[in-house]
């Protein structure tokens, strides 16, 4: 209890002080030529931990709120092993027998399959049993975005009220990526563990994407992560916003953030 409560505190701390000094974020040209070309708004925002150097295409975009949607799961997968709703990757969250149009997800699944797949329903079930309180807490605790939770229980970062910006989004990794979240050290190797999404000889991959769709079909997606080359680490968060877009709209949250970081050198190229 002691440790969270002296964590919670640092983290408090930590972003008052970020929020009267945010670094300069960096304009890239040829980032901000690729957002362009996919035909959306948005930004893609790179943070080179080692150099402690922030990047950006469109940086007028990074400390824009938006709904965190999938991308969530990092933080609902910290508090439901944290609060012990589940105790491993590989246990099992129950299919509640809704079909669903993703038929991938009209089954059990484990912790680390519903991540993999992004269920929303397998995830509403972990919330409905962590419960608000718990999650109000630790969101508070852990600083997450604006910390709120209007919207209802199932659906506040979804359609809700909880936002997040960009740069948020990495800084809330990093503090991931550091083990300076209020949580058990086996809690944050675990999601890390999840959140693998490529493994090569030269460097590993961790990954969320997100897509919410509200109101008058106001889409946002999220690509966000880091990669680990050796010794160096990166962080990225990806925001698009569209009304109503094309098929091109899910597979461009991905594609663009792998095309700036393949021009930074940091993944090889697409």
């Amino acid at each position: 209890m002691l440790r969270r409560v002296c964590l919670a505190v640092i983290v408090y701390l930590s972003a008052v002080t970020l929020a009267h000094a945010q670094p300069v974020v960096e304009e890239l040209p040829a980032a901000r030529a690729v957002l362009d070309a996919s035909g959306f708004k948005g930004t893609t925002l790179i943070y080179d931990l080692n150099n402690q150097r922030w990047m950006a295409g469109h940086a007028e975009w990074v400390d824009t709120p938006a709904l965190p949607a999938s991308t969530f799961k990092l933080f609902s997968s910290l508090v439901a092993l944290e609060t012990r709703v589940i105790h491993s990757a590989d246990e099992i969250i129950p299919w509640d027998g809704v079909t669903r149009s993703r038929t991938e997800t009209n089954t059990d699944l484990s912790l680390r399959d519903a991540f993999r797949v992004s269920s929303a329903a397998h995830y509403q079930h972990l919330v409905r049993e962590i419960g608000s309180g718990r999650m109000g807490v630790l969101l508070r605790e852990a600083s997450y975005g604006n910390m709120n939770m209007d919207g209802g229980l199932e659906t506040f970062w979804l359609s809700g009220d909880l936002r997040i910006t960009p740069r948020q989004q990495i800084e809330f990794m990093v503090r991931l990526y550091n083990s300076e979240l209020p949580f058990r050290p086996e809690v944050i190797r675990t999601v890390k563990d999840i959140a693998l999404m490529e493994e090569t000889d030269s460097y590993q991959l961790r990954a969320k994407t997100g897509l919410a769709v509200v109101g008058d079909l106001e889409n946002t997606g999220w690509a966000v992560g880091w990669v680990e080359k050796g010794d160096q680490v990166y962080f990225f968060a990806t925001l698009l916003l569209a009304q109503n877009p094309d098929e091109t709209f899910v597979p461009k949250r991905l594609e663009i953030t792998r095309e700036i970081l393949s021009q930074l050198n940091i993944l090889p190229a697409p």
